[in-house]
């Protein structure tokens, strides 16, 4: 009976994991777009949001990380090192600010209805890559790549077609769906902008996903010390406007 619930725990804790980092992006998405009405740079977001976590994350570095990878051996920072953390910084950092940059045209419920196109991206990147194999009789592959069809499908929707605006009348409490005369130019030009500008931020994820499972297991102590130094680096290079560098109160 342990047993069992040990390899459950073992099972649901992946799951519940992701579950959680969905939650928390989503949260931060929220942050963003309201920090950025109130006039902050979304570069600015970036080397703040950074700086704050490195702080919280820090203590765990020391203990965790330490205890875990005592027994490895740390490879010296070699070219090689460093070219393939300023490879992963470029596809992250770009994947990052387009992000933003689509919220900063559309709205958070919109990123996150286009981050199903993730896992999606995900599967077909790993077919290419063949780390993936596909056996059509397989159910496996079958739910695989329905879910990636239907992903996509409900993404593009999403974005090219907003739907119903809804209106409330200053004289009554009842709500006034207006229906939009052409389905296919109901979605105006920045909701569609912001929608395509989530879609390669999401592509760009995937790639700097699957480029991290060959690098990180060997160098994650290096790429944890650098990559919060390279964001707030790259944010700085990005923004040299001092006046929009506040904290919003």
């Amino acid at each position: 009976m342990d047993r069992r619930c040990c390899n459950c725990y073992k099972d649901l804790l992946p799951f519940m994991v992701l579950v959680g980092n969905e939650c928390i992006i989503t949260g931060v998405y929220t942050l963003f777009k309201a920090a950025t009405l109130q006039g902050m740079s979304k570069y600015v977001f970036v080397a703040y949001s950074y700086t704050v976590s490195t702080i919280l994350l820090l203590p765990f570095y020391f203990f965790y990380t330490r205890s875990v990878f005592r027994s490895r051996v740390v490879p010296k920072l070699s070219f090689s090192i460093l070219f393939k953390i300023a490879l992963l910084g470029v596809v992250g950092c770009s994947a990052q600010f387009l992000a933003y940059a689509g919220i900063s045209y559309s709205s958070p419920t919109l990123s996150s209805a286009i981050g199903n196109l993730i896992p999606a991206f995900t599967f077909i990147l790993a077919v290419i890559c063949r780390m993936e194999k596909i056996a059509i009789k397989s159910r496996t592959t079958q739910a695989k790549v329905w879910g990636s069809i239907i992903s996509i499908s409900g993404a593009f929707i999403v974005t090219f077609y907003k739907g119903k605006s809804i209106t409330i009348t200053h004289n009554s409490s009842f709500f006034h769906l207006q229906q939009p005369n052409h389905i296919l130019t109901s979605v105006d030009t920045n909701w569609a902008i912001g929608g395509l500008l989530l879609t390669v931020s999401n592509i760009l994820l995937t790639i700097w996903f699957v480029a991290q499972v060959h690098f990180l297991f060997a160098n994650i102590e290096i790429y944890n010390r650098y990559f919060t130094l390279k964001m707030c680096l790259v944010s700085d290079i990005c923004k040299v406007d001092t006046d929009t560098i506040h904290v919003i109160s």
